[in-house]
């Protein structure tokens, strides 16, 4: 049977990923493709082992018992359980790995490895005139309604997904656009796909797979999914969907035909971030996502701190000797309304403190697993306009930038490696992954100020005053912001309160003598300030008159390490390495950028990054103006509008980036109504040539030259200097201690069919050395994880 059909418009990638950009056309100087690619380290010592193992507590399937219920948190209900729409979350991706078909996996190492349930063996066997791609199913595949899967699947899949009828509200195309047609092969187990363009990333399609009940009608793959989905083929199908209690209820699959899932139930729970330590103590959970603070919280019980003996934690930890002396003073004073309302805010405190010491003495039943999750913050600088427009201010915000010490300041605490990411493309470990953040250059301040120097930005220049024209509302006004100690949540790193220009007597002046000799030092201080102005324009005015055409510079800089364009003019005036930088200016406006910050729970660590970054970006003269948002305005309000200069936000690593990344780092191009259609790319900085090496790389099918083109394009990103990779994001789960194959899966995804909890006696411990596929996928004996992938 034949499923053939026209090649399809180029569609635009979901929303998958929180990214931004903005649509500024920017030239990256005269970098050439070669000097890009050998700025970065060795690919043979860097793919060869993630940064941090998972760590689940995995365990040999005859040491966990049969049954059980396992109570796993989610952040929210999702909306829909089809991955392909544009409101699919992470609670999507959970369901839909325990429930359906893939073809394709992720490993340990974020490399995609065959599903041996499903498929048998995959391959490409033609490439000329046409690639076309054979799938050979499991002959003991079937959907839960005991049909086969086969090539009527994958062709309603394709079809849904091509983007030709945009009845199908879709959100993710890629790959399936350059499909021609999907037919069956010699038998039912056989799918042969014709592609109707080389395409790469073959292996991504078809991950999940749908039944074609689902992806057959435009209404079905609408509607269908959000109340549920009727047929399934995983180890475990759907029971329930309480929307009230916001729970979904996974139950084993009685044709499954792989190894049997241990559990007997896996409830999907949700609970907000800022309850789960409240959730865990009173334990309504087995496993949940947590943060920083909360997984000292379950540290410190593990370590018998938590129900004996002073708390480190919670109310009246940061009480000092002082205020409890105070304390005593009031209660033991004359003033009886005083006392009585202390000994009232005793009885609070002392109740929240019994309250705390009872959930620690129960955290004490969990521990806390932890690796880097497959995704990397970045710091964001938003090219659109303003100072950030010029190329040469954004490579000097990055080159004034210490990565090492920022991944420190996150990772250090929670005794991660503290690495930064060296791409934007992979991260490491996996087989694209390339260090080349030399095509930007290391951290280096004096750099960075010939940098800003050569855009114009000098130090002590003149600044506008307009006191008619009111100051315009910006994110961190009271009308958008958020503040953790009141007032509207804005602060400026590198100036005082005051407005600029406005000069205040120090506090507590004692009087009109002391008034005449503040004043007096000022007048000294102003006129240094002119002799100073007066050396800086005529060493200007030398240096403009001398000849300069800045190609006698690209050796010298290429030289090293970075790529032409990454470096000031040898010429260029830099103050002193150690020297402080004053505020700069230019055509009468400070350099001044607004970093905006999401606020409320979970965000201390992001507030932690941004401060260190304000201070880093103060040595060289650029003050930050932070606004705290709403968290959940943050991302559609701020990031993706472009309502920023700086900011900090993630991106997930994939196993394809020639397909998945194109969006991010993809060119803004004008709309038909004159705005840019900026597609995930919310810093709007981007040029041709990465376009190009995306096209190319997804376009060959040779896998050295698709690594070689994609470490490119990476060069060519960090060059553009609009998005810094800073480190990988932390995975922090606690987890019952008997738990076992579940935790921080790092790369990996969960082997739901292995998780459960140990049997009395029984221990978690290393893998076993059996290699993958080495046993049965029926043996007790098989390793977590490892029967159901393959090479």
């Amino acid at each position: 049977m034949s499923h053939d059909g026209a090649t399809s418009r180029p569609a635009r990638r979901p929303a998958r990923r929180p990214v931004l950009r903005s649509a500024a056309f920017l030239v990256s100087g005269a970098l050439t493709v070669t000097a890009l690619a050998g700025c970065g380290g060795s690919d043979d010592d860097q793919t060869s082992s993630p940064a941090a193992r998972q760590d689940i507590a995995p365990a040999v399937r005859a040491d966990v018992a049969d049954g059980g219920t396992l109570r796993w948190a989610l952040d929210a209900l999702p909306g829909t359980l089809n991955s392909f729409q544009s409101d699919a979350d992470a609670g999507t991706s959970r369901i839909a790995g325990a429930v359906l078909p893939s073809m394709y996996r992720m490993d340990s190492q974020g490399r995609p490895k065959r599903d041996a349930d499903y498929l048998e063996k995959a391959e490409v066997i033609k490439t000329e005139p046409k690639q076309v791609v054979l799938y050979k199913l499991n002959q003991q595949a079937v959907w839960s309604d005991g049909r086969e899967i086969g090539a009527a699947d994958f062709a309603a899949q394709w079809r849904a997904l091509s983007g030709k009828d945009s009845a199908f509200w879709t959100a993710h195309n890629a790959g399936y656009d350059r499909i021609e047609k999907i037919e069956r092969g010699k038998n039912n187990l056989e799918v042969q796909v014709t592609f109707a363009k080389p395409y790469a990333d073959w292996r991504s399609l078809f991950s999940p797979l749908y039944p074609k009940d689902v992806m057959g009608t435009p209404d079905a793959f609408n509607e269908g999914t959000r109340q549920g989905l009727k047929v399934t083929a995983g180890p475990f199908s759907i029971k329930e969907i309480d929307r009230d209690a916001k729970d979904v209820t996974l139950v084993r699959n009685p044709r499954w035909w792989g190894r049997q899932p241990k559990l007997d139930k896996i409830v999907l729970k949700t609970v907000a971030r800022d309850k789960r330590a409240a959730a865990l103590a009173a334990g309504t959970l087995d496993l949940a996502a947590i943060d920083p603070e909360d997984a000292s919280r379950v540290a410190a019980a593990g370590r018998g701190k938590g129900a004996s003996g002073p708390l480190a934690q919670g109310p009246g930890a940061g009480r000092t000797p002082a205020q409890a002396l105070r304390s005593w003073a009031v209660v033991h004073g004359d003033d009886q309304k005083a006392a009585d309302e202390e000994i009232a805010a005793r009885e609070k405190s002392g109740k929240a403190l019994r309250k705390y010491a009872k959930e620690q003495a129960n955290l004490d039943g969990y521990v806390v697993r932890k690796s880097l999750e497959p995704a990397y913050t970045q710091l964001a600088l938003n090219g659109s306009e303003g100072p950030l427009a010029d190329e040469r201010v954004r490579r000097a915000v990055a080159r004034a930038i210490d990565r090492k010490k920022l991944a420190e300041v996150v990772l250090k605490p929670l005794g991660l490696p503290a690495r930064p990411v060296g791409s934007h493309l992979a991260l490491a470990g996996q087989q694209m992954y390339s260090d080349n953040s030399g095509a930007l250059g290391d951290q280096n301040t004096t750099e960075a100020r010939a940098l800003l120097a050569d855009a114009g930005w000098v130090p002590g220049g003149p600044l506008k005053e307009d006191n008619a024209t009111p100051k315009p509302k910006t994110a961190g006004s009271k009308s958008d912001t958020e503040s953790d100690k009141g007032g509207d949540g804005t602060y400026i790193v590198g100036e005082t309160d005051q407005k600029p220009g406005d000069r205040q007597g120090p506090p507590l002046a004692p009087g009109r003598a002391a008034a005449v000799q503040y004043a007096a030092l000022l007048h000294q201080a102003d006129a240094q300030k002119l002799r100073t102005a007066d050396k800086e324009r005529k060493k200007e005015e030398e240096q403009a008159a001398a000849p300069q055409d800045g190609r006698q510079y690209a050796k010298e800089a290429a030289g090293q390490g970075g790529a032409p364009g990454a470096y000031a003019p040898k010429g260029t005036a830099a103050p002193a390495a150690g020297a402080p930088a004053g505020p700069l200016a230019k055509d009468g406006k400070p350099l001044t950028l607004r970093f905006v910050l999401p606020s409320g729970p979970g965000s201390d660590s992001l507030r932690a990054v941004a401060d260190k970054i304000s201070q880093m970006l103060q040595k060289i003269g650029i003050r930050t103006e932070t606004a705290k948002v709403a968290g959940d305005s943050y991302f559609k309000d701020h990031i993706a509008s472009g309502q920023y200069d700086l900011a900090l936000y993630s991106w997930p690593a994939s196993a394809f980036p020639a397909t998945d990344a194109r969006p991010i780092f993809a060119k803004p191009v004008p709309a038909a109504d004159g705005s840019l259609t900026v597609e995930q790319n919310y810093t709007r900085v981007g040029t041709d040539h990465i376009d190009q090496l995306f096209d190319q790389a997804i376009s060959t099918l040779d896998e050295d030259e698709e690594r070689s083109l994609v470490k490119k394009a990476d060069a060519r990103i960090w060059a553009a200097a609009g998005s810094i990779p800073l480190y990988q994001r932390p995975e922090l789960v606690a987890a019952r201690r008997n738990l076992a194959n579940a935790g921080a899966f790092g790369f990996q995804e969960p082997a739901y069919e292995d998780m459960g909890f140990l049997k009395p006696n029984a221990r978690p411990g290393a893998e076993p050395g059996s290699k993958k596929g080495s046993a049965p996928a029926s043996s007790p004996a098989a390793s977590p994880s490892e029967a159901r992938s393959e090479d």
